[in-house]
Protein backbone atom coordinates (compact mmCIF):
# COMPACT_ATOMS: atom_id res chain seq x y z
CA UNK A 1 0.00 0.00 0.00
CA UNK A 2 1.46 3.53 -1.01
CA UNK A 3 0.57 7.19 0.53
CA UNK A 4 -1.19 8.15 -2.51
CA UNK A 5 -4.00 10.33 -3.28
CA UNK A 6 -5.84 9.49 -6.85
CA UNK A 7 -8.77 11.56 -8.20
CA UNK A 8 -8.98 9.75 -11.47
CA UNK A 9 -6.01 10.25 -13.78
CA UNK A 10 -4.62 12.85 -11.68
CA UNK A 11 -2.45 10.93 -8.39
CA UNK A 12 -0.28 12.55 -6.21
CA UNK A 13 1.99 9.52 -3.74
CA UNK A 14 4.65 10.46 -1.49
CA UNK A 15 7.68 8.11 -0.38
CA UNK A 16 10.01 8.03 1.94
CA UNK A 17 10.63 8.00 5.53
CA UNK A 18 12.24 10.50 8.24
CA UNK A 19 15.98 9.30 8.61
CA UNK A 20 16.45 7.34 5.25
CA UNK A 21 18.74 8.52 2.46
CA UNK A 22 15.62 11.06 1.01
CA UNK A 23 11.90 11.47 0.51
CA UNK A 24 9.82 12.25 -2.48
CA UNK A 25 7.16 12.48 -4.42
CA UNK A 26 5.51 12.00 -8.18
CA UNK A 27 2.62 13.45 -9.45
CA UNK A 28 0.54 11.63 -12.25
CA UNK A 29 -1.64 13.27 -14.65
CA UNK A 30 -0.59 16.92 -14.84
CA UNK A 31 -0.84 18.26 -18.13
CA UNK A 32 1.80 18.75 -20.80
CA UNK A 33 3.52 22.61 -21.78
CA UNK A 34 2.90 23.95 -18.18
CA UNK A 35 5.53 26.70 -17.08
CA UNK A 36 6.64 26.14 -13.80
CA UNK A 37 8.77 28.73 -11.98
CA UNK A 38 11.32 26.64 -9.66
CA UNK A 39 12.40 29.41 -8.09
CA UNK A 40 8.43 29.73 -6.60
CA UNK A 41 8.65 26.48 -6.05
CA UNK A 42 11.51 27.17 -3.33
CA UNK A 43 9.85 29.60 -1.93
CA UNK A 44 6.61 27.81 -1.28
CA UNK A 45 8.77 25.16 0.48
CA UNK A 46 11.11 27.43 2.42
CA UNK A 47 7.77 29.13 3.82
CA UNK A 48 7.49 25.02 5.61
CA UNK A 49 11.39 25.20 6.85
CA UNK A 50 12.30 25.76 10.29
CA UNK A 51 12.65 29.27 11.38
CA UNK A 52 15.53 30.56 13.71
CA UNK A 53 12.45 31.92 15.79
CA UNK A 54 13.23 30.21 19.07
CA UNK A 55 9.91 27.69 18.16
CA UNK A 56 10.74 25.60 15.97
CA UNK A 57 13.35 22.49 15.43
CA UNK A 58 16.87 22.46 15.34
CA UNK A 59 17.02 20.30 12.46
CA UNK A 60 17.70 22.06 9.26
CA UNK A 61 17.16 20.40 5.90
CA UNK A 62 18.18 22.45 2.72
CA UNK A 63 14.76 20.86 1.12
CA UNK A 64 16.02 21.38 -2.17
CA UNK A 65 14.03 19.01 -4.75
CA UNK A 66 15.78 17.06 -7.53
CA UNK A 67 13.35 17.09 -10.44
CA UNK A 68 13.87 13.15 -11.81
CA UNK A 69 11.46 13.00 -14.89
CA UNK A 70 8.35 15.10 -15.86
CA UNK A 71 9.92 18.39 -16.45
CA UNK A 72 12.50 19.96 -19.46
CA UNK A 73 13.47 22.82 -20.40
CA UNK A 74 10.88 24.68 -18.08
CA UNK A 75 7.97 23.01 -19.04
CA UNK A 76 5.89 19.77 -17.84
CA UNK A 77 6.31 17.12 -20.42
CA UNK A 78 2.89 15.23 -19.61
CA UNK A 79 4.66 12.37 -17.92
CA UNK A 80 4.52 11.53 -14.44
CA UNK A 81 6.74 14.70 -12.28
CA UNK A 82 9.02 13.26 -10.06
CA UNK A 83 11.01 14.87 -7.34
CA UNK A 84 13.77 13.84 -4.87
CA UNK A 85 15.08 15.56 -1.68
CA UNK A 86 17.92 14.17 0.43
CA UNK A 87 18.26 13.87 3.61
CA UNK A 88 21.34 15.52 4.88
CA UNK A 89 20.95 16.61 8.67
CA UNK A 90 19.16 13.06 10.50
CA UNK A 91 20.44 12.02 13.93
CA UNK A 92 18.71 8.28 14.40
CA UNK A 93 20.85 8.00 17.27
CA UNK A 94 18.47 9.98 19.22
CA UNK A 95 15.12 7.66 18.80
CA UNK A 96 17.36 4.16 19.86
CA UNK A 97 15.01 4.44 22.67
CA UNK A 98 11.93 4.10 20.80
CA UNK A 99 12.53 0.72 18.94
CA UNK A 100 9.98 -0.73 21.31
CA UNK A 101 8.30 1.81 23.64
CA UNK A 102 5.81 3.87 22.18
CA UNK A 103 5.72 7.44 22.01
CA UNK A 104 2.26 8.51 23.34
CA UNK A 105 0.40 10.27 20.65
CA UNK A 106 2.66 8.67 17.84
CA UNK A 107 1.68 5.73 15.11
CA UNK A 108 5.36 4.08 16.97
CA UNK A 109 2.76 0.84 17.79
CA UNK A 110 0.12 0.97 15.20
CA UNK A 111 2.79 1.24 12.33
CA UNK A 112 4.70 -1.51 13.96
CA UNK A 113 1.33 -3.69 14.05
CA UNK A 114 0.09 -2.89 10.43
CA UNK A 115 3.60 -3.05 9.18
CA UNK A 116 4.77 -6.15 11.15
CA UNK A 117 7.44 -4.71 12.62
CA UNK A 118 9.54 -3.98 9.86
CA UNK A 119 8.63 -0.21 9.30
CA UNK A 120 11.61 2.15 9.75
CA UNK A 121 11.07 3.97 13.65
CA UNK A 122 13.77 6.42 13.61
CA UNK A 123 12.28 10.13 13.64
CA UNK A 124 9.21 8.36 13.45
CA UNK A 125 9.49 6.99 9.94
CA UNK A 126 7.21 7.11 7.04
CA UNK A 127 4.78 8.94 9.57
CA UNK A 128 6.75 11.79 10.81
CA UNK A 129 6.31 15.10 9.91
CA UNK A 130 9.30 15.03 7.94
CA UNK A 131 6.99 13.93 4.88
CA UNK A 132 4.78 17.27 4.43
CA UNK A 133 8.17 18.23 2.59
CA UNK A 134 7.64 16.83 -0.56
CA UNK A 135 3.94 16.93 -0.11
CA UNK A 136 4.59 20.91 -0.20
CA UNK A 137 6.80 20.48 -3.23
CA UNK A 138 3.35 18.91 -4.98
CA UNK A 139 1.31 21.28 -3.94
CA UNK A 140 3.46 24.47 -4.71
CA UNK A 141 3.89 22.88 -8.40
CA UNK A 142 -0.36 22.31 -8.06
CA UNK A 143 -0.64 25.78 -6.92
CA UNK A 144 1.24 27.56 -9.90
CA UNK A 145 -1.21 25.91 -12.28
CA UNK A 146 -4.33 27.18 -10.49
CA UNK A 147 -2.96 30.64 -10.43
CA UNK A 148 -2.05 30.31 -14.49
CA UNK A 149 -5.88 29.66 -14.12
CA UNK A 150 -6.85 32.65 -12.04
CA UNK A 151 -7.49 30.44 -8.87
CA UNK A 152 -5.30 31.45 -5.99
CA UNK A 153 -4.84 29.95 -2.01
CA UNK A 154 -3.56 30.72 1.36
CA UNK A 155 -3.70 29.95 4.90
CA UNK A 156 -2.99 31.54 7.93
CA UNK A 157 -2.46 30.71 11.74
CA UNK A 158 -5.85 31.20 13.20
CA UNK A 159 -5.14 30.85 16.81
CA UNK A 160 -2.01 29.30 18.64
CA UNK A 161 -2.95 27.65 22.23
CA UNK A 162 -5.99 30.32 22.92
CA UNK A 163 -4.26 33.60 21.12
CA UNK A 164 -6.57 34.34 17.85
CA UNK A 165 -5.54 36.05 14.45
CA UNK A 166 -8.68 37.68 12.42
CA UNK A 167 -10.48 35.36 10.16
CA UNK A 168 -10.58 36.02 6.19
CA UNK A 169 -13.07 38.21 5.26
CA UNK A 170 -15.76 35.15 3.90
CA UNK A 171 -17.01 37.39 0.75
CA UNK A 172 -13.89 38.19 -0.66
CA UNK A 173 -10.35 37.16 -0.54
CA UNK A 174 -7.98 40.31 -0.43
CA UNK A 175 -4.96 38.88 -3.04
CA UNK A 176 -2.64 41.40 -2.38
CA UNK A 177 -3.07 41.07 1.37
CA UNK A 178 -2.69 37.10 0.60
CA UNK A 179 0.60 38.05 -1.19
CA UNK A 180 1.73 39.84 2.45
CA UNK A 181 1.08 37.07 4.48
CA UNK A 182 3.19 34.63 2.79
CA UNK A 183 5.97 36.69 3.59
CA UNK A 184 5.48 36.96 7.12
CA UNK A 185 7.56 35.45 10.11
CA UNK A 186 4.34 34.11 11.87
CA UNK A 187 1.56 34.00 8.36
CA UNK A 188 -0.87 36.31 9.93
CA UNK A 189 -3.61 38.82 9.01
CA UNK A 190 -2.93 40.68 12.37
CA UNK A 191 0.61 41.06 13.11
CA UNK A 192 0.57 42.38 16.57
CA UNK A 193 -0.55 38.74 17.31
CA UNK A 194 2.84 37.66 16.70
CA UNK A 195 4.59 38.38 20.03
CA UNK A 196 1.87 36.76 22.23
CA UNK A 197 1.80 33.52 20.50
CA UNK A 198 5.55 33.08 20.30
CA UNK A 199 5.43 33.52 24.11
CA UNK A 200 2.64 31.09 24.69
CA UNK A 201 5.20 28.55 22.69
CA UNK A 202 7.90 29.27 24.35
CA UNK A 203 5.80 28.77 27.95
CA UNK A 204 5.06 25.80 26.62
CA UNK A 205 8.63 24.63 25.93
CA UNK A 206 10.01 25.76 28.80
CA UNK A 207 7.71 23.58 30.74
CA UNK A 208 8.92 20.59 28.55
CA UNK A 209 5.42 20.36 26.05
CA UNK A 210 3.83 21.69 23.73
CA UNK A 211 0.61 23.68 22.34
CA UNK A 212 -1.37 23.31 19.11
CA UNK A 213 -3.85 25.84 17.26
CA UNK A 214 -6.04 26.50 14.13
CA UNK A 215 -5.17 27.14 10.43
CA UNK A 216 -7.73 28.98 8.03
CA UNK A 217 -7.17 28.12 4.73
CA UNK A 218 -8.65 29.62 1.51
CA UNK A 219 -8.95 29.29 -2.31
CA UNK A 220 -10.41 32.22 -4.27
CA UNK A 221 -11.15 32.56 -8.05
CA UNK A 222 -12.71 28.39 -8.45
CA UNK A 223 -15.46 28.90 -10.46
CA UNK A 224 -19.20 27.45 -9.84
CA UNK A 225 -20.02 24.78 -10.67
CA UNK A 226 -16.68 22.24 -9.93
CA UNK A 227 -17.02 18.85 -7.67
CA UNK A 228 -19.80 16.11 -7.15
CA UNK A 229 -22.02 15.17 -4.89
CA UNK A 230 -22.08 13.00 -2.02
CA UNK A 231 -18.51 10.65 -1.55
CA UNK A 232 -16.24 12.61 -4.32
CA UNK A 233 -17.36 16.39 -3.65
CA UNK A 234 -15.02 19.13 -2.98
CA UNK A 235 -15.05 18.46 1.11
CA UNK A 236 -14.50 15.09 0.34
CA UNK A 237 -11.37 15.73 -1.79
CA UNK A 238 -9.69 18.76 0.26
CA UNK A 239 -10.26 16.71 3.83
CA UNK A 240 -8.71 13.50 2.04
CA UNK A 241 -5.62 15.67 1.06
CA UNK A 242 -5.46 17.73 4.54
CA UNK A 243 -5.74 14.32 6.50
CA UNK A 244 -2.25 13.21 4.83
CA UNK A 245 -1.11 16.20 7.11
CA UNK A 246 -0.20 14.12 10.54
CA UNK A 247 -0.84 16.80 13.10
CA UNK A 248 -4.39 17.35 11.50
CA UNK A 249 -7.38 16.00 13.86
CA UNK A 250 -10.22 18.09 12.51
CA UNK A 251 -11.53 20.12 9.48
CA UNK A 252 -14.47 22.58 9.50
CA UNK A 253 -15.80 24.72 5.84
CA UNK A 254 -17.92 27.46 6.68
CA UNK A 255 -18.92 28.06 9.96
CA UNK A 256 -18.44 24.40 10.48
CA UNK A 257 -19.71 23.04 14.33
CA UNK A 258 -21.04 26.73 14.60
CA UNK A 259 -23.60 25.70 12.70
CA UNK A 260 -25.17 23.17 15.46
CA UNK A 261 -26.05 26.24 17.54
CA UNK A 262 -27.85 28.34 14.96
CA UNK A 263 -31.33 28.78 13.10
CA UNK A 264 -31.27 28.37 9.31
CA UNK A 265 -32.49 31.50 9.20
CA UNK A 266 -28.84 32.39 10.54
CA UNK A 267 -26.74 30.23 8.03
CA UNK A 268 -28.66 29.97 4.78
CA UNK A 269 -26.47 32.69 2.57
CA UNK A 270 -28.91 34.87 0.61
CA UNK A 271 -28.34 35.24 -2.92
CA UNK A 272 -28.33 37.96 -5.48
CA UNK A 273 -26.81 39.23 -8.64
CA UNK A 274 -23.62 41.13 -9.78
CA UNK A 275 -24.09 42.01 -13.09
CA UNK A 276 -24.01 38.22 -14.77
CA UNK A 277 -22.78 36.47 -11.89
CA UNK A 278 -24.55 35.00 -9.19
CA UNK A 279 -23.16 35.78 -6.00
CA UNK A 280 -24.10 35.30 -2.04
CA UNK A 281 -24.34 37.82 0.81
CA UNK A 282 -22.92 36.22 3.31
CA UNK A 283 -20.45 32.47 2.96
CA UNK A 284 -21.96 30.89 5.90
CA UNK A 285 -21.41 27.28 3.90
CA UNK A 286 -17.22 28.10 2.71
CA UNK A 287 -18.07 28.26 -1.19
CA UNK A 288 -19.45 24.99 -1.58
CA UNK A 289 -23.33 23.59 -2.03
CA UNK A 290 -24.06 19.73 -2.29
CA UNK A 291 -20.01 19.00 -2.38
CA UNK A 292 -19.98 21.77 -5.73
CA UNK A 293 -18.31 24.97 -6.02
CA UNK A 294 -20.90 28.15 -5.86
CA UNK A 295 -17.91 30.73 -6.92
CA UNK A 296 -17.59 32.50 -3.66
CA UNK A 297 -14.25 31.56 -2.43
CA UNK A 298 -13.78 27.96 -0.35
CA UNK A 299 -12.69 28.45 2.90
CA UNK A 300 -11.91 26.10 5.84
CA UNK A 301 -10.45 25.67 9.03
CA UNK A 302 -8.49 22.70 10.06
CA UNK A 303 -7.69 22.25 13.89
CA UNK A 304 -3.54 21.02 14.34
CA UNK A 305 -2.70 18.91 17.58
CA UNK A 306 0.07 19.94 20.53
CA UNK A 307 3.45 18.20 19.06
CA UNK A 308 3.38 14.68 20.37
CA UNK A 309 7.10 14.93 20.91
CA UNK A 310 7.52 16.26 24.84
CA UNK A 311 10.39 15.70 26.72
CA UNK A 312 8.24 15.15 29.89
CA UNK A 313 8.57 11.38 30.91
CA UNK A 314 5.37 9.75 30.09
CA UNK A 315 4.16 6.42 30.53
CA UNK A 316 3.84 3.77 27.79
CA UNK A 317 4.00 0.06 26.72
CA UNK A 318 7.30 -2.00 25.40
CA UNK A 319 5.23 -3.56 22.76
CA UNK A 320 8.16 -6.02 22.31
CA UNK A 321 8.26 -6.99 25.96
CA UNK A 322 4.34 -6.51 26.76
CA UNK A 323 4.77 -4.75 29.44
CA UNK A 324 4.75 -0.97 31.32
CA UNK A 325 7.23 1.24 30.72
CA UNK A 326 8.59 4.76 31.18
CA UNK A 327 9.80 6.90 28.27
CA UNK A 328 11.45 10.18 27.61
CA UNK A 329 11.44 11.47 24.09
CA UNK A 330 15.13 12.95 22.94
CA UNK A 331 15.62 14.76 19.53
CA UNK A 332 14.99 17.68 17.58
CA UNK A 333 11.18 19.12 17.86
CA UNK A 334 9.14 21.63 17.69
CA UNK A 335 7.15 22.86 20.56
CA UNK A 336 4.39 24.17 18.43
CA UNK A 337 4.15 22.69 14.61
CA UNK A 338 1.49 24.95 13.74
CA UNK A 339 3.27 27.97 11.86
CA UNK A 340 5.12 25.36 9.81
CA UNK A 341 2.33 23.65 8.99
CA UNK A 342 0.39 26.79 7.26
CA UNK A 343 2.00 25.98 3.69
CA UNK A 344 1.37 22.47 4.06
CA UNK A 345 -2.05 22.60 4.00
CA UNK A 346 -1.82 25.71 1.34
CA UNK A 347 -0.41 22.63 -0.83
CA UNK A 348 -2.98 20.04 0.05
CA UNK A 349 -5.56 22.38 -1.09
CA UNK A 350 -3.93 23.34 -3.95
CA UNK A 351 -3.85 19.89 -4.63
CA UNK A 352 -7.29 18.64 -4.46
CA UNK A 353 -8.77 21.89 -6.27
CA UNK A 354 -6.85 21.01 -9.14
CA UNK A 355 -7.73 17.32 -9.16
CA UNK A 356 -11.18 18.98 -10.62
CA UNK A 357 -9.97 20.70 -13.04
CA UNK A 358 -7.15 18.29 -14.80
Amino acid sequence: MSSELRFGDFSVSVFGESHGAGIGAVINGLPSGVELDMDKILDFMARRAPKKDGISTARSEKDMPEILSGFYQGRTTGTPLAAIIRNTDTRSQDYGNISTAARPGHADYTGFVRYKGANDPRGGGHFSGRLTAPLVFAGAVCGQILEQRGIYSCAHILSIDNVYDHRFVETEIDRELTEQIKKRELPLINERKAEEMKARVKTASEKLDSVGGMIECAVAGVPAGIGSPMFDGIENRISQAVFGIPAIKAIAFGRGFGFADLYGSEVNDTMYMDGDTVKTATNNNGGIYGGISSGMPIIFTVAVRPTPSIAQPQKTVDFIKNEDTELVIKGRHDACIVPRAVPVVEAAANIAVLSFLI
